[in-house]
């Protein structure tokens, strides 16, 4: 019987089916503890130890180690680990991948788990229409892990009997027979495997079912398992892409980490496999190197031991992958056009994503104070030259928070209609839009009054010397009013409004007691229509200031927050 094009598309549908079971069950365990695992790897320290720790439970949990690095190289992308941490972290959760070939080899093909698919699928979907977030999330994941399980059941059934199908062990036959480099080939094999199905759990059922139905020897399969641990980091590297410059190196000490594990085994790899044959059989199994059906558990034994061998020498080595990856990876002085801890192309979970942005964010209270230090000197600026490129950084900085706060607000829309968020989640991507137009206005205000100074030099005029002095008064009380400002942007505990209340309502005084004494300049003909209607507009523009300021506390502070609470509740 040939194996025919609908023979093949059936093997392709049933590998799709077992990934987008793994996807579902992965992406509902994510929803389940999203928010507890940014906790967990947000207060990583720089212990080498607790980070491989970290990684081994999250990617036992998820069951993808391709989602952990990716979530891993989010995490030093938005500036939560640093790299030093993140390399631990990494290699935890190769250790942790080992566990879905342990329960592919013991469940998959030892017990007909499939069987019991469909009365957890009856479980699980019910669950997903609950108005209960938590129940509707573990309805995902009975019904991602059921589905996963009957797409290797499919999977099986799809391989073709070699029996019946001679023509494919032929086939093989031409390259399995080709002593050491038969080995490199298949790690070349379980490599492009890997990069194509984008999943190293995938890779490793399809290896599993081959090496059980005696499609390839145990030494060639332990080969591919080796490929799929270098194609696993593509997925990273690929997400890092987008990244910026630390995001770049995690991804690359992830390849490192895995490509020197490779290296050293391939030299060792005949002794090791015989190790493992020798264990088996001192166990009582049967010898992998005679029955394909000892295969899985001699592969699964294989994955494990080679991962944590390969941890436990290199964890003494993080500070200098670190080095090596910082050197091979130079920072080019990033853009500050560019956003520094948002990349639209990562993977994220949707508080990863919040974080994000809230980062984001909170840079750009930093431009708002650098703004206002560069507007005090060009108020006090005497000279033309200077004054010129004072007024070409306040445009740049202007120029950014414009496209800051579009670069944000899309991303967050994006995070929007993704349709994960929860009630709370989605009350703080407003909070964080209402935030991002405020400090726009902010960038936008502070440009404006940069206007005003440059024409008042244009008219040849200058401020009068008691002008000058309230307008740096106006301004102490504008930069105080931004320092709480940033200061609530970065905590991350309770923040009380008071402090912002108090700053806002000094700035109002003083731009009332400043309209009061211009308008007796007026009655009392000291008024110069050019200079002094300029004046009052830079200290009327710095009660707008304060207003967009005060703004900005109140979402942080959950002021809005609750109001939308209360509208939703209404």
């Amino acid at each position: 019987m040939q194996y025919g094009l609908l023979d093949l598309l059936n093997l392709l549908g049933a590998l799709g089916f077992f990934i987008y079971g793994m996807k579902v069950m992965s992406e509902g365990i994510q929803k389940v503890a999203g928010a507890k695992m940014r906790t967990i790897l947000s207060s990583m320290t720089s212990n080498r130890f607790k980070g491989v720790f970290t990684g081994f439970t999250i990617t036992s949990l998820v069951q993808s180690s391709s989602a952990t690095t990716v979530l891993v190289v989010s995490f030093v992308n938005a500036g939560l680990l640093s790299l030093t941490e993140s390399i631990g972290v990494i290699m935890g959760a190769n250790i942790g991948t080992t566990i879905t070939a342990w329960l592919i080899s013991i469940v998959g093909f030892k017990v007909k788990i499939a069987t019991y698919a469909l009365p957890i699928i009856a479980i699980g979907f019910p669950l997903m229409f609950f108005n209960r977030e938590r129940l509707k999330f573990w309805g995902e994941v009975l019904v991602g892990f059921a589905l996963l399980f009957m797409g290797l059941a499919l999977l099986k059934d799809s391989v073709p009997d070699l029996k019946a199908n001679p023509e494919i062990l032929e086939f093989l036959s031409r390259y399995t027979d080709l002593g050491y480099l038969s080995i490199l080939l298949f790690v070349l094999i379980g490599t492009g495997l890997t990069v194509v199905v984008q999943s190293s759990s995938a890779a490793m059922a399809l290896t599993l079912v081959m090496a059980n139905n005696g499609w390839i020897p145990f030494e060639l399969a332990a080969a591919m398992v080796l490929g799929e641990n270098i194609g696993t980091t593509i997925t990273a590297n690929l997400a890092a892409l987008v990244g910026n410059v630390h995001a770049k190196r995690a991804a690359l000490s992830h390849l490192i980490f895995n490509l020197f594990g490779v290296l050293w085994i391939l030299i060792l790899i005949r002794p090791a496999l015989n190790l493992v044959d020798w264990y088996l059989v001192s166990s009582g199994s049967v010898s992998p190197f005679v029955a394909a059906a000892s295969i899985p558990i001699a592969l699964s034994l294989f994955h494990s031991t080679f991962n944590i061998l390969n941890t436990l020498f290199l964890v003494w080595f993080v500070n200098f992958i670190a080095r090596t990856v910082t050197k091979a990876i130079k920072s080019t002085g990033e853009d500050e056009f560019s956003l520094e801890y948002i990349s639209t192309g990562l993977m994220n979970t949707s508080e990863l994503s919040i974080e994000q942005a809230a980062k984001e964010t909170s840079r750009m209270g930093k431009i708002a104070e650098k703004m206002s230090e560069q507007f005090r000197e060009l108020l006090l600026e005497e000279k033309p030259k200077k004054q010129k490129k004072l007024l070409k950084k306040i445009r740049s900085y202007e120029e950014i928070t414009d496209r800051m706060e579009l670069e944000i607000s899309e991303y967050l829309m994006d995070v929007t209609a993704r349709g994960t968020l929860s009630s709370i989640s989605a009350l703080k991507v407003n909070n964080l839009l209402s935030e991002v137009n405020d400090l726009e206005r902010i960038g936008d205000i502070f440009f404006q009054m940069s206007k005003d100074v440059e024409r008042n030099y244009e008219n040849e005029k200058t401020f009068k010397p008691k002008q000058v002095e309230n307008i740096i008064q106006m301004m102490s009380l504008v930069d105080n009013a931004i320092s709480i400002m940033t200061n609530n942007l970065e905590a991350s505990g309770e923040i009380h409004l008071g402090p912002a209340m108090q700053a806002e309502s000094e700035i109002n005084d003083l731009r009332d007691k400043l309209r009061k004494r211009q308008s007796k300049d007026i009655e009392k003909d000291k008024f110069d229509p050019k200079r002094d209607s300029l004046y009052k507009d830079i200290f009327h523009l710095c009660e707008k200031l304060g207003d967009h300021i005060i703004n900005v506390s109140e979402a942080i502070t959950g002021e809005k927050e609750r109001e939308l609470k209360e509208d939703l509740e209404d």
